[in-house]
């Protein structure tokens, strides 16, 4: 059956090619180990016990799920540019929609936070107030993000090197420590000690996977920037194969090192559990180390923010969910205007968080905190109904398969849901799913306004023909 393609009476700019291999590889790896890792961790180990490592492996898995989901998605549908647009191709206007734009929400908030939260760590070295650092921080990424993606691309992959670096070198140390320089017996001990591996049961470790899938989300920014790789099947063939299992042996595995190090109930939450061990091993220097560590890997995230929210945005216009204009690009590629969007935002943003930071500010975090969730729930659903069409219609397209399908995705589907109602279920973080369906909320009723006011044309699969919509034939053949 021939499909008529999808036509505009303007071309479509597009974006660069300047990103390699290796600077993919490391985003993928970069966007997973933030400052929630480094610091983070701390809030989980103290609630959870020794078993925090479990909590971070259940996360970690089904992340791994859906980039497994994605990978599949990316080579059998190619061209897309962007991975919220598998949720237009397999659910319709709407799921691409309110997905491009919860998930720019979530990047812009997170650029404000790690840009307050640099500032706090810099005023330990520069006497400013921490509203000025941030904005200075904020300014210099913005202004990377401006030249090239290719400047992108480097600062991303040295920050990531770093963080990288830090956590095999903590690993290594610590196994030393374990296996032969530890007081004899002392160590180890700690696992069970204290009332035992689960101090608080076992409901514990699934009640902690909520605040834990944050910090291991962000690997699908890979999948974005592979658009602008030279080779965008391989980069996100070699990130869902090989990237996301080193990222959980990281988490893990230096989870399971600070639980054996450190007693979890000396553990304090907000301060480094990270330098509590290397205290522990009495390395020198180890609070300022750790705090440089974490600096890197704020940077990292602000980088990062504002290049993913940038090129979002970009998509969203390019199928009309956001102004035309934020199409044009510079001489290098970059889609300015975006850029500059995402940055005032965050602007904005870090404004709140000195001006009101339980009231605004607190309402805007929250707002994004189970956002996530939502994204990755949409995007699961895509997956299985662009499986079964794909299927249908020409299997051989299906280079790289979603493991055990069906019954995986549903798998994890029923986890993600799961999380979500036990985010219902916590007094603590009630609030943040309920001003996160406000958000939601909010994001399908702009697309009801849009859709009203312009005739959008259906995308997605058809679910009466079975067959690709023209702008999902288009992204199936790969634009050429």
């Amino acid at each position: 059956m021939s499909v008529p393609q999808f036509s505009s009476s303007e071309p479509t700019p597009k974006l660069g090619a300047a990103l390699r291999q290796r600077h993919v590889t490391m985003i993928a790896l970069g966007g997973i180990i933030g400052a929630g890792l480094f610091v983070g961790s701390s809030a989980t180990l103290a609630t959870v016990g020794p078993a925090a490592c479990v909590s971070y492996l259940v996360a970690g898995i089904v992340v791994l799920m859906v980039m497994r989901m994605l990978g599949e998605m990316a080579l059998a549908v190619p061209g897309v540019g962007s991975f919220t647009e598998y949720a237009r191709i397999g659910l319709g206007n709407w799921a691409g929609f309110t997905n491009g734009w919860l998930y720019w929400y979530f990047w812009v908030i997170v650029v404000a936070v790690e840009a307050v939260a640099g500032a706090a760590i810099l005023q330990r070295w520069i006497p400013a107030p921490v509203w000025m650092i941030g904005l200075v921080l904020l300014s210099l990424m913005t202004l990377i993000n401006l030249l090239s993606v290719k400047s992108y691309g480097e600062f991303e992959f040295w920050f990531a090197s770093i963080k990288v670096a830090a956590i095999i070198v903590f690993i290594a140390i610590g196994a030393a420590y374990l296996f032969g320089f530890s007081p004899t017996g002392s160590a180890a001990a700690n696992l069970i000690d204290h009332h035992g591996f689960m101090p608080f049961g076992a409901m514990s470790i699934f009640a902690a996977v909520p605040t834990v899938i944050f910090a291991v989300g962000g690997a699908e920014i890979a999948t974005i920037a592979a658009a602008e790789s030279d080779d965008p099947a391989k980069s996100v063939a070699a990130m869902t194969r090989s990237v996301i299992l080193r990222v959980i042996t990281f988490y893990v595995g230096s989870m399971f090192l600070i639980a054996c190090i450190v007693p979890w109930s000396s553990i304090v939450t907000g301060h480094s559990p990270f330098v509590a061990a290397l205290e522990t091993m009495r390395i020198p220097g180890a609070a300022d180390i750790m705090n440089a560590i974490v600096l890197v890997a704020v940077l990292s995230a602000l980088n990062s923010g504002l290049y993913v929210s940038s090129r979002i945005l970009f998509r969203l216009a390019e199928r009309g969910d956001a102004p035309k204009s934020l199409l044009k690009l510079t001489q290098n590629k970059v889609p300015r205007l975006a850029v500059l969007l995402s940055s005032v935002v965050g602007y904005v943003a870090i404004v709140a968080a000195i001006v009101s930071p339980q009231g605004v500010f607190l309402f805007l975090v929250n707002a994004s905190g189970a956002v996530m969730l939502f994204v990755y729930l949409v995007t699961a659903l895509a997956q299985i109904r662009i499986r079964r069409r794909i299927e249908a219609s020409d299997p051989q397209k299906l280079t790289l398969r979603m493991w055990m399908f069906p019954w995986l995705s549903y798998a994890v589907v029923a986890a993600i849901v799961g999380v979500l109602a036990a985010m219902g279920a916590d007094p603590a973080l009630r609030p943040q799913l309920m001003a996160s369906a406000a958000s939601l909320a909010l994001a399908s009723i702009a697309y009801l306004l849009t859709a009203k006011r312009q005739a959008l044309p259906q995308t997605g699969y058809s679910s009466a023909t079975g067959y690709l919509s023209p702008i999902g034939q288009q992204a199936v053949e790969g634009r050429k």
